[in-house]
This record gives structure tokens, C-alpha cells and sequence, in this order.
């Protein structure tokens, strides 16, 4: 005589996402690291290393988003100044910073987001709410939030 195997019942799964945070603004960081326009960039490179990051939003006295500085934009001022023999202290972040600013909507889906990142090969999007600098997406938050979703189904 053989041994059947015995699948019990199985509980049906709905295809729909019930009360699960799907939204840009459930995962975005709220407190960040940001620069204003008049600092060093010699300032910015020291709170990149002390924060381990990568970049960091610029803004004004009123928190509206100015500009983007990256890594990338402070190793190009340290590549003039190695070049130019330029010391590297008169230079600010308003003269590195990146001003044409792509942001993402807070009410975005995350996996719509994560397209978004694919398409642009950026690392970091700011968000803006009534011209005020919200918070941020990064490629990580979508990681994370993929992982607190994975057991979950969705369409």
C-alpha cells in the first residue's frame, strides 16, 4: 500500500491589497539632511561622510527646494580645484548644485516610484508639498517597502 499525500484545504487569497501603504509618502523620509545654497562645498563633502549619504537637498530660508548636491557634484569641484589649484573653501553649493530638480508626488504608488527610479538612474527624489520641501524617496525606502509588502498579493 502507498503513501498518499494530504493537501488540506486552503485558504482562497484575495488579489487585493487590503489597508497596505502603497504610497510614496508612507515610505519617504521625513527628516533630512539638507544644505543651503551659501554653504561650502568643503561643508557638504564633511556632512556626506558624517551622515553616510549620498546627496542632500538644497533649500532656502523658507524650505522651498532650490536644488539637488551629490557626491558626483562635490568630487567634480575637487577635481577643478586639484586642476585649477583653486583652493576649495570659496566655493558654495549654489555653484555645484543641480537647480533643474525632478520630484515625485507623495500620493505616487511605490512601484510606480521604483519605474520612475529605473527610468532616470537617480538615486534620491525629493518631495514637495505646497512649495515646501516634504521629504525624500530613495531607491532604499522602495527595498524597504517591498519588503514589508512581500507578504502581501497585489495587482
Amino acid at each position: 500500500m502507498g503513501i498518499k499525500s494530504f493537501v488540506g484545504s486552503r485558504k482562497r487569497q484575495s488579489l487585493e491589497v487590503e489597508n497596505v501603504a502603497v504610497r510614496v509618502s508612507d515610505y519617504m523620509s521625513r527628516e533630512l539632511i539638507t544644505f543651503k545654497p551659501e554653504q561650502t562645498v568643503e561643508d557638504v563633502i564633511d556632512k556626506l561622510i558624517t551622515h553616510k549619504i549620498s546627496g542632500g537637498p538644497v533649500v532656502n530660508d523658507n524650505f522651498e527646494l532650490i536644488g539637488i548636491i551629490s557626491e558626483g557634484d562635490c568630487l567634480k569641484q575637487i577635481s577643478d580645484s586639484r586642476y585649477y589649484n583653486m583652493p576649495m573653501e570659496q566655493h558654495k553649493v549654489e555653484t555645484r548644485m543641480i537647480r533643474d530638480v525632478e520630484t515625485i508626488d507623495g500620493n505616487m504608488n511605490i512601484f510606480d516610484a521604483a519605474n520612475k527610479f529605473l527610468e532616470s538612474k537617480r538615486r534620491r527624489f525629493p518631495i514637495v508639498i505646497d512649495g515646501k520641501l516634504a521629504g525624500q524617496i530613495s531607491q532604499k525606502d522602495i527595498l524597504k517597502a517591498a519588503l514589508t509588502l512581500k507578504g502581501h498579493n497585489w495587482k
